[in-house]
């Protein structure tokens, strides 16, 4: 199994496969327009220019899981991701990235990269690195910057 074979709401809530993203490297982060770490929307769609031409995507997946920072409804955080950071990255429909009414996906990255302290994601901006072939290659804390992750990037785009 890998992360092909998933399927997903996009922001506009239509299905979306995930084997539209074969042979990319993908960064996929649960979000949220009210959170500390909001501001990595900004290195994210930077890395995302810079790359996407070499096969990079970036999946933003919003989440109102924690502190309530995702209130909004789908319309309004499409809206304020292009208006505010100028997104031009998938987002994708508001989703649960723990519980009992966890999105699939984000049940398989966990599976396949654990946290420090068990599965579960402990806030937003917690960041999933795919490689070309749909393998989950590493997991990032939400206070892990963007732009410290380039380098990982980079060298799964070479390979």
């Amino acid at each position: 199994m890998n992360i092909y074979d998933f399927e997903v709401k996009d922001i506009d809530g239509n299905l979306r496969s995930m084997r539209e993203f074969e042979n990319k490297v993908l960064l996929i982060v649960n979000v949220a327009s009210k959170c500390g770490f909001t501001n990595q929307y900004e290195d994210l769609q930077r890395l995302y220019e810079k790359y996407r031409d070499d096969g990079f995507e970036v999946l933003a997946f919003p989440c109102n899981q924690f502190g309530n920072q995702e209130p909004e409804e789908n319309n309004m955080i499409k809206q304020f991701c292009k208006v505010n950071f100028g997104i031009s990255f998938p987002i994708f429909a508001k989703i649960y990235v723990n519980g009992e009414n966890q999105d699939p996906l984000f049940k398989f990255l966990k599976s396949e990269q654990k946290g420090l302290v068990g599965n579960d994601i402990k806030w937003n901006f917690t960041k999933f690195l795919v490689d070309k072939n749909g393998h989950v290659i590493s997991r990032f804390a939400p206070t892990t910057k963007p732009k410290d992750i380039e380098i990982f990037i980079k060298n799964l785009i070479n390979e």
